[in-house]
C-alpha cells in the first residue's frame, strides 16, 4: 500500500533579517508611491500659462505689468490687437483664456473645458479687475465669458479627470494579461489593437452618454481613447518582450509613478512644478488627457502633439515587438500568426 508524503508542517520560520528586509522594502514602496502623487499636487501653480491679452499697445504693456506684479512668472503672454484673434487662440488650444481690453472695458474669456484650475484663476483676475470700478463707486461687475464650457452634466470636469487612472490601468491590464493569457507576438499586437477600439467604444460611451463628461463627436472620442490604451498597452507589450517581465514592471512603473501623477489631467501641465508637466505630455498618460480634450471640447483643435506622441509609443511598442521576435527567430519562434 502506497504511503503518501506527509506535507512539512514544522518549516523554519523566516530569519528576522528576512522580515527587516521585506519592511524596508515596503516602506520605501508607500514613500515612493506619496512623493509620487503628493508632489505634484501640493506645488502645484499657475508657471507660463499661455494666455493672451487683447487690447491697445499701451493698455496690454500695464496688464502685463499687474499680471507679474500678482502673479510673478505665472503666464506666457500672446499680444493680440482684438478679441477676434484671442477668441480664435483660445479655439485653436494656443492659450487657456484672454484678457480683453480691446473695447475699454475689460472683460476675461474662458474656456473651462482645457482646464478648470486656470478658469478658476482667470476668474480671479476677473475679480480683480473690477476692483479699480468698485473703489470708483461704480457696480462692480466681473465681465466674465466661458468659450468653451463643460457639459453640464458635468460642471466640474470631475469625469474626465478620474478617467485618467483608468485609462492608464486599462493599458497596464491588457498587456499584462495578454502576456499570461496568448501566446505569439502577432496575436498579442492583434488582441491589443482589438482591446483598444472595444474599451473606446465602452469608455467613450460611458464618459459620454451615461456621466455626460464628453461632448463633441463620439466617435473622435472614441478614437483617442483607443489610441491611448494602444499606446500604453504596445509599449508595455513591446517592453516585455524584448526584456520580459522586467521590462513590463520597468514600464509600468514608468507610467503609475511618472505618467500619471504628471499627466496634469485634473488641473494643466503648467500648473506642475517645474520642467514635470512637459515630461508627462511626452508620456501617454499626459498625451491622452491633452487630445481627449482636444476632441471632447474643441472640434480636434490642439491635437497634434498628443497623436504624436502617442502614435510614436504605440510604433515603438510594435517594433520592439518585431526586434524581440526576429530575435528568437527559429524553430520555437511565435511570430507566426
Amino acid at each position: 500500500m502506497a504511503v503518501q508524503a506527509q506535507p512539512a508542517t514544522n518549516a523554519s520560520p523566516s530569519p528576522w533579517s528576512a522580515v527587516a528586509r521585506a519592511v524596508a522594502l515596503l516602506t520605501v514602496a508607500v514613500s515612493v508611491l506619496l512623493t509620487a502623487f503628493a508632489w505634484p499636487s501640493v506645488h502645484s501653480s499657475a508657471h507660463d500659462v499661455p494666455i493672451a491679452v487683447a487690447g491697445p499697445a499701451p493698455t496690454v504693456r500695464q496688464i502685463r505689468v499687474a499680471l507679474d506684479e500678482r502673479l510673478p512668472d505665472a503666464f506666457e503672454i500672446t499680444e493680440v490687437v482684438d478679441t477676434a484673434a484671442a477668441e480664435q487662440l483660445i479655439r485653436d488650444r494656443e492659450v487657456y483664456g484672454a484678457i480683453d481690453v480691446s473695447s475699454g472695458a475689460p472683460q476675461v474669456i474662458l474656456a473651462s473645458a482645457g482646464s478648470t484650475a486656470v478658469a478658476q484663476t482667470l476668474n480671479n483676475i476677473a475679480t480683480a479687475l473690477s476692483q479699480p470700478q468698485q473703489s470708483q463707486g461704480a457696480k462692480p461687475e466681473a465681465a466674465i465669458r466661458d468659450l468653451a464650457p463643460l457639459p453640464a452634466d458635468d460642471p466640474r470636469g470631475a469625469g474626465l479627470a478620474a478617467a485618467a487612472l483608468p485609462l492608464v490601468m486599462g493599458g497596464l491590464l491588457a498587456a499584462f494579461l495578454l502576456t499570461r493569457l496568448v501566446l505569439g507576438t502577432t496575436r498579442r499586437v492583434i488582441g491589443t489593437l482589438a482591446f483598444a477600439v472595444t474599451g473606446g467604444l465602452a469608455v467613450s460611451a460611458i464618459l459620454q452618454f451615461w456621466l455626460g463628461s464628453l461632448t463633441g463627436s463620439y466617435w473622435a472620442n472614441t478614437g483617442a481613447v483607443a489610441l491611448s490604451v494602444a499606446a500604453t498597452s504596445l509599449s508595455l507589450l513591446g517592453l516585455e518582450s524584448l526584456l520580459g517581465y522586467t521590462g513590463l514592471g520597468l514600464g509600468a512603473a514608468t507610467m503609475m509613478l511618472i505618467g500619471n501623477p504628471l499627466a496634469g489631467t485634473a488641473t494643466a501641465p503648467e500648473m506642475l512644478p517645474g520642467w514635470s508637466g512637459t515630461l508627462g505630455q511626452l508620456l501617454p498618460p499626459g498625451a491622452s488627457g491633452r487630445l481627449l480634450r482636444s476632441t471632447a471640447f474643441f472640434d480636434g483643435h490642439g491635437a497634434t502633439h498628443p497623436v504624436i506622441v502617442l502614435a510614436t509609443w504605440l510604433t515603438l511598442g510594435v517594433l520592439l515587438c518585431l526586434a524581440s521576435g526576429l530575435r528568437r527567430r527559429g524553430p520555437s519562434a511565435d511570430l507566426v500568426p
